[in-house]
C-alpha cells in the first residue's frame, strides 16, 4: 500500500496540469452541489419557523364555569399533534385587538367595543402542521370549546411549498452528482489516456490488473478529497459573502439564514464523502478500458 500510495502521489505531479484540472472539476461541481443542498436547507428551515409561528384559536363556551376554564388548557394539551396550549382573556384579546388598529381613522370606534364582543380563547400550537386539520377537529369535539378558528389553506400551503422545494433540490443534486461523475471521469481518462502505452507495458511483462489499478485508485482519492478540502472552504467563503449581502439588503429579519458554523461539520463530511466517490469511481471507470489489453 505504501508503493501503491507514493506512485500515486507521484503520478500527481508527473501529470500536474490534468491533476489540477481534476480537482477544479471536482471543485466546480461540489460547489454547485453545495450550494443548492444549501438553499434547500435554509428554505426548509425558514418554513419550519413559519410552521412553528402558526396557530389556530379554540375559543371558550361562556357558559363554562372558571374552574372548567382553566381545566380545559390540560385537555387540549393532551391531544394528539399540540405542542403548547396558551390563554388569552377577552379583556387581553380585545387590547390585542384594538392594538393593531391605533393607526387607524376608525380607531376611536375600535375602541368602544364592549369586552362581551371578545370570548376568552386558548392558541394552540401544532408539532406537525400537515395533521392541522385533523388536530382541528380533535379540538372541536373537546367539551367546553364552542368554536375554532384556523387558516387550514394557508397550513396546506405551507406544506406544499416545502415538499416541492425538497423534492426540486433532491432532484437537482443527485442529476449534478451524475453529471460530476461523468465529468470527472472522462477528466481522468484524458490523464490515462497519456499513459495507455505504460499500462500496456506493464501488462505485457506480468502486472496484475490490481497492481496497476491501485496507485490510479490512490490518485484519485488523493485528488477527490483535495477537491472536497478546497471546495468547503470556497462554499464557506461564498456562503458568508452571501449572508452578509442579505443582511445589508434588508432592513429586517425577514430571511434568516443558519450560519455556516452550525452546519460546516456536516457540509464538510458530504464534501468528502462525494469526493471520495468520484476521485475513486472516476479512477476505476477511467482505467477499465486501458486494462483490456
Amino acid at each position: 500500500m505504501k508503493f501503491y500510495a507514493s506512485e500515486g502521489v507521484h503520478s500527481i505531479f508527473t501529470h500536474g496540469f490534468m491533476s489540477f484540472a481534476a480537482v477544479c472539476m471536482i471543485v466546480a461541481c461540489l460547489l454547485i452541489m453545495g450550494s443548492f443542498s444549501l438553499v434547500a436547507v435554509n428554505l426548509e428551515h425558514m418554513l419550519g419557523q413559519l410552521e412553528e409561528e402558526n396557530e389556530f384559536l379554540a375559543y371558550v363556551d361562556e357558559t363554562l364555569p372558571e374552574e372548567e376554564v382553566a381545566a380545559l388548557e390540560a385537555k387540549l394539551a393532551a391531544l394528539p399533534n399540540v405542542s403548547s396550549v396558551s390563554f388569552t382573556t377577552k379583556e387581553q384579546a380585545k387590547e390585542d385587538y384594538i392594538s393593531s388598529y391605533e393607526m387607524s381613522d376608525n380607531f376611536d370606534l375600535f375602541e368602544q367595543l364592549p369586552d362581551e364582543v371578545f370570548r376568552d380563547r386558548y392558541s394552540i400550537h401544532v408539532t406537525d402542521i400537515e395533521q392541522m386539520g385533523q388536530t382541528v377537529e380533535l379540538v372541536k369535539q373537546v367539551q367546553g370549546v364552542a368554536d375554532t378558528s384556523a387558516m387550514l389553506e394557508i397550513a396546506e400551503g405551507f406544506v406544499v411549498v416545502r415538499n416541492v422545494a425538497g423534492g426540486v433540490a433532491l432532484i437537482l443534486v443527485a442529476i449534478l452528482l451524475i453529471i460530476s461523475l461523468f465529468i470527472i471521469a472522462n477528466t481522468i481518462k484524458l490523464a490515462t489516456f497519456s499513459r495507455r502505452e505504460e499500462i500496456a507495458i506493464m501488462k505485457m511483462v506480468g502486472a496484475t490488473n490490481a497492481f496497476i489499478r491501485w496507485p490510479f485508485v490512490f490518485e484519485g482519492l488523493i485528488l477527490g478529497l483535495t477537491g472536497a478540502l478546497v471546495a468547503f472552504f470556497f462554499q464557506w467563503g461564498v456562503y458568508q459573502m452571501i449572508v452578509a449581502a442579505i443582511v445589508q439588503a434588508q432592513g429586517t429579519g425577514l430571511i434568516v439564514l443558519i450560519p455556516y458554523g452550525q452546519m460546516a461539520l456536516r457540509v464538510l463530511l458530504v464534501f468528502l464523502g462525494t469526493g471520495f466517490l468520484i476521485g475513486v469511481g472516476g479512477s476505476l471507470v477511467a482505467i477499465r478500458k486501458f486494462l483490456q489489453v
